[in-house]
């Protein structure tokens, strides 16, 4: 995404448009303009000769956008779960996983950052009923390896409203409940983590038709992306007006919801409830 929004740039500062751009490369105006919205691999080749294009020839900023291109085309580590792992979810890692601040609403089971082992694996049963096995045990490695990002040195903010349904609806048994409150007991006392509750007595909010999720990045030229889940799949948002309306439906909510610091409170109280 980086790398197609410098390409943009320079070709926009070029006077270039997608026609002459494909045409130095022998393509289609939409193969380019599928490379500046990061919807197509860049091949290293094709970065160089689009360089030479809009007149870049200083050795030094060639080379920075190779490497760049280089590492946009090395598998991230979720590659090796590509066997159960959707397209539209690998792009749902690929921004988590490079994100400075993540923040959600749920209305339906606890995000999986936050789950633990056997809350993951009844939610994943329940939603894949005839799947083997072994393609739950793998789809449950996945999510417990994503977490590992609120383990590293400089963790993402995560900021995450759960609906009061999350914790009423009774997923793997009570035992599994317990832990997974504990879980969420645990993950509120960190620093980079906020969960606020959205109780049943609030009525009526800005997002009571389904889940989704926002992802900041640590990148200038990375814009806020917005997506929102379906039963097949998710939509991606990254246009201004498009991610603004969840955003602001979301910032409505948390003024709604619980303060941040009656959490452990709630919580504490429904775990002792199970």
């Amino acid at each position: 995404m980086v790398l197609g929004r410098r390409l943009q740039h320079l070709r926009e500062s070029c006077g270039l448009s997608y026609e002459q751009a494909g045409r130095a490369l022998d393509v289609t105006h939409a193969t380019v303009r599928r490379m500046e919205k990061a919807e197509v691999g860049l091949k290293v080749v094709y970065v160089e000769k689009l360089l030479q294009t809009y007149g870049v020839t200083e050795r030094s900023e060639v080379e920075q956008f190779l490497t760049l291109a280089r590492q946009a085309n090395q598998p991230g580590w979720w590659h090796r779960y590509r066997d159960v792992l959707p397209e539209w979810f690998s792009a749902f890692v690929s921004l988590e996983s490079e994100s400075r601040v993540i923040r959600a609403y749920e209305p339906h089971y606890v995000p999986g950052l936050l789950q633990t082992e056997g809350y993951a694996r009844a939610v994943l049963r329940a939603g894949m009923p005839q799947a083997p096995e072994e393609e739950i045990r793998r789809q449950v490695s996945l999510r417990l390896e994503r977490q590992a990002i609120l383990e590293r040195d400089e963790p993402p903010m995560l900021w995450v409203v759960l609906d009061e349904t999350v914790l009423r609806r009774a997923i793997g048994g009570p035992e599994v409940m317990r832990e997974q409150i504990g879980r969420l007991i645990e993950a509120a006392a960190q620093p980079h983590v906020r969960l606020q509750i959205m109780p049943f007595s609030v009525g009526p909010h800005p997002a009571m038709y389904g889940p989704f999720h926002l992802f900041r990045f640590p990148i200038d030229e990375l814009p806020d992306v917005a997506c929102a889940e379906s039963l097949v799949g998710a939509v991606y948002f990254d246009h201004r007006d498009d991610v603004t309306a969840f955003l602001e439906a979301l910032d409505r909510m948390c003024a709604q919801a619980a303060p941040v610091s009656r959490t452990e409170a709630i919580l504490s109280a429904m775990r002792k409830e199970i």
